[in-house]
């Protein structure tokens, strides 16, 4: 693609990564064929190809519209687009830069100025979030059926082990995660403790800073970032081999710690050193002895939330540790689309976000499954609320397993 960028944005870093991300793109139209948005609303402009076009423009010095920036937000970053490219355009980093520079030029209705507030001052935070969630449960009985699908009962949590290993990891507890299900990283450390490897947990550290950095604020979340290399940087100096993350989510933008803090002098080894280390719990888990674990068969199906397999690529390697341990994949398919959840997507475009939904839980359910597997806290919480059958996070699959001393 031939671009003419502005001299005052050629300039820039940002200037200078989007433009060589602008001429990586052939204009094949692959991406539309599995983009979500453009097969559900069948507009050229809700579709990455259409996206790219709208985001070279601004990038050339057209000015922004209303319209531009609606399309940009009915985005899912699902990077579906990413994964089908033949040309290995990298949108998910061209429409951050191009969602920052639109919203810089038009301002948003008081309605959703208000609604992305909110969220960045509640939910990354999980004091906060949890004061909140305490009260929505307690009035939940009283909430209409719809509101209170959105609000998951308290599960009961296992006990932590406290043995001390000769292994230890790191262990991201996120912002949301603790109040919405504590018992998935609980279930981690069980898991982890079997293979004879410690969890640590460090208090200071939170939010991973993806939400901020998707609702285009990316300093706010380089600010994430920083506290938390700087929470886990004693115990990665203190031989933790990975940091483990049970959010897919999490993981991926933790992954990108190097790249986004590439210019930072104080924290670019150190960024580059963390997102060396992260790990998804199943990429981590997948070199341990599964055969260890022995569990009664039953049929799962498995969603694969879109930043574990077009984001970390690592697509099949969850499905292939169920297998290993006895577990019956039922089939999906569309395995690749969305399910709509896409971190604070299913509150600010919810019309979209509740037919991506229906389709993904009709897909899922295709195979008469016994329960739903997910990897990611999001896709999770919205999975249930229209599931017929539980949705777990796959490690409690493995944390009822049975495990076998040899």
């Amino acid at each position: 693609m031939q671009t003419a960028l502005t001299p005052e944005i050629k300039q820039t870093a940002i200037g200078r990564e989007a433009d060589a991300i602008l001429r990586s793109c052939v204009h094949c139209g692959f991406c539309n064929a599995t983009c979500p948005t453009f097969n559900l609303l069948a507009d050229e402009l809700d579709g990455p190809r259409g996206r790219i076009y709208l985001m070279k423009q601004v990038l050339e010095g057209a000015p922004a519209g209303r319209a531009t920036q609606l399309h940009l937000d009915r985005c899912l970053t699902c990077l579906a687009c990413e994964s089908t490219c033949p040309s290995g355009v990298r949108y998910g980093q061209l429409l951050d830069i191009g969602r920052v520079l639109v919203d810089a030029q038009v301002p948003r209705p008081w309605s959703e100025r208000i609604a992305r507030r909110l969220l960045r001052y509640v939910l990354p935070y999980a004091w906060r979030f949890n004061f909140l969630l305490y009260f929505g449960r307690l009035a939940r009985p009283l909430l209409p059926a719809k509101l209170r699908a959105n609000i998951p009962l308290r599960e009961p949590v296992r006990s932590q082990p406290d043995a001390t290993r000769a292994r230890s990891v790191l262990l991201l507890e996120g912002c949301v995660q603790p109040g919405l299900a504590p018992h998935i990283n609980t279930a981690t450390a069980r898991v982890l403790d079997r293979f004879g490897i410690q969890t640590i947990s460090i208090a200071s550290a939170g939010c991973c800073g993806a939400m901020s950095h998707h609702l285009s604020v990316p300093a706010e979340a380089l600010d994430f970032a920083r506290r938390n290399i700087d929470a886990w940087w004693p115990a990665i100096e203190g031989g933790a081999e990975a940091i483990v993350i049970t959010a897919s989510g999490c993981g991926l933008f933790v992954k990108d710690y190097g790249h986004l803090l590439r210019l930072d002098e104080r924290y670019a080894a150190k960024a580059a050193r963390v997102s060396m280390l992260t790990k998804d719990i199943g990429e981590f888990i997948a070199l341990e002895p599964l055969s260890t674990l022995k569990v009664k068969p039953r049929k799962v199906a498995f969603h694969s939330p879109c930043t574990l397999q077009h984001g970390q690529k690592l697509n099949g390697v969850i499905e292939g540790i169920l297998q290993r341990c006895g577990f019956i994949l039922t089939p999906v398919p569309d395995a690749h689309l969305c399910c709509g959840s896409a971190g604070t997507y299913s509150l600010l475009q919810n019309e979209i976000s509740q037919a991506l939904l229906k389709n993904k839980v009709t897909a899922l359910e295709s195979g008469a499954p016994e329960m739903i597997a997910t990897a990611n806290i999001g896709c999770w919480s919205h999975l249930r609320t229209r599931s017929g059958v539980p949705v777990k996070h796959w490690i409690e699959l493995l944390d009822n397993a049975d495990y076998i001393k040899y």
